[in-house]
């Protein structure tokens, strides 16, 4: 970080941290009949791989995470690599994993340590086993109900009320979800996670995630008035054979040649927060509060565009009791990447519905949270204290009906 950029007075919140699952995070409380349609340990070539419904996860080498590759290793280079290094090289670097990222009391040691007020935790693999479950409801459900038994028991979803670790809620089951948002609210859990996704069910089908068969989810969490957060995951989502499908952060060559599926995780948020605007859900439930986590922002230029065009096509018949594009901004907050245009973010959604978050420690996230001050300087003291702090503390904040 700059020098002589000014750190805040204050402590700030981040809304996007990470763990890494312990090794017994996908097992624990998985019944023993269950755990091959689940998730087990597998030894192939002599290191130690999950297997999820049965099959080879390849959305990391070395899910045992030790040792880890450093924080941020890879930040430079998605700036623009202003130093012309090699991406691979950057990623050399490891060290022995830090008990930090596996243990809640270190880990508020180290957010002291880092200037941070409080923070959300979010899973790091847990984010990508539902899409390869989708098929089974069943081992979907049993996966993380046991995954956020665990996840209470090794991080808290409120410790000491500055480590908000967020349940995983799955809407492939409407009854289960429910059950289970009830029991994240009985922990005390200030933020539930899901990915932006079209919902795989049992009976019916897929379906959008806004469909009136899943009001019952929404009503709860519209009555309890937490937030919840969508982030980045793997969404299932096809490049129609430009290049390799499937998620994988095990980098390579091709994996840092430009191509389309480093847009993935954009083009699923816009379409999954685009579809609830559509859909009307922000008019049905009117105390939903969603923060987008980790998805970028570099799509709202072109959702604002799609929700005015469909307000006008649509004003004759009356389709939108509000407007959508000031119910989007009502009800949606965003977390740009640290890369993005974080003046543009603020433009479309205002500076009370962006909230910062490091990534951290992900190799693509920043070095050290705060290092991203340096992206706010065109921003207000003010307007900087919403966007480290405040607006995060307010969707921390339960408002319940």
């Amino acid at each position: 970080m700059n020098d002589s950029i000014a750190l805040p007075d204050y402590k700030v919140f981040d809304a996007d941290n990470h763990y890494y699952e312990g090794l017994d995070a996908f097992t624990r409380h998985v019944p023993e009949k269950m755990q091959a349609r689940c998730v087990q340990w597998a030894t192939i070539n002599g290191r130690q791989h999950h297997l999820v419904g049965g099959k080879l996860a390849k959305a990391v080498k070395n899910p045992t995470w030790d040792p880890i590759a450093l924080p941020g290793s890879i930040s430079d280079y998605l700036r623009g690599n202003p130093l012309g290094q090699e991406a691979l090289e950057l990623m050399q670097a490891r060290e022995p994993l830090p008990d930090y990222y596996i243990n809640n009391q270190a880990r508020l040691a180290k957010i002291e340590e880092q200037g941070l007020e409080a923070m959300w935790l979010f899973p790091t693999l847990g984010v990508l086993y539902e899409e390869l479950l989708k098929h089974d409801t069943e081992a979907v459900t049993t996966l993380f109900g046991a995954f956020n038994r665990w996840l209470q028991e090794d991080w808290g979803c409120n410790f000491q009320e500055r480590i908000f670790a967020a349940p995983y809620i799955s809407l492939c089951d409407v009854d289960w979800a429910c059950q289970e948002l009830e029991w994240a609210l009985a922990q005390g859990a200030r933020v539930v996670v899901m990915r932006p996704a079209s919902v795989w069910t049992a009976s019916d089908g897929v379906r959008s995630p806004s469909d009136p068969m899943f009001d019952p989810f929404w009503a709860r969490l519209n009555e309890s008035g937490i937030t919840l957060v969508v982030h980045a995951a793997d969404s299932g989502y096809t490049t129609h054979g430009y290049v390799a499908d499937g998620f994988s952060s095990d980098f390579d060559n091709q994996s840092f040649a430009p191509n389309i599926k480093h847009f993935n995780i954009e083009r699923a948020a816009y379409d999954f927060l685009i579809t609830l605007t559509y859909e009307r859900l922000f008019e049905r439930f009117q105390n939903l509060r969603i923060a987008s986590v980790e998805n970028g922002a570099e799509f709202l230029p072109d959702l604002f565009r799609k929700l005015e065009q469909s307000k006008r096509r649509l004003a004759s018949a009356g389709y939108y009791k509000e407007d959508p594009s000031e119910m989007f901004r009502q009800h949606v907050w965003i977390n740009p990447f640290w890369e993005d245009d974080v003046n543009e973010v603020a433009e479309y959604m205002g500076t009370d519905r962006v909230i910062f978050g490091s990534d951290w420690p992900h190799i693509e996230g920043m070095p050290q949270p705060l290092d991203y001050v340096a992206e706010l300087s065109k921003f207000s003291e003010a307007d900087k204290q919403k966007i480290l702090r405040d607006n995060a503390r307010e969707l921390n904040t339960p408002r319940p009906v």
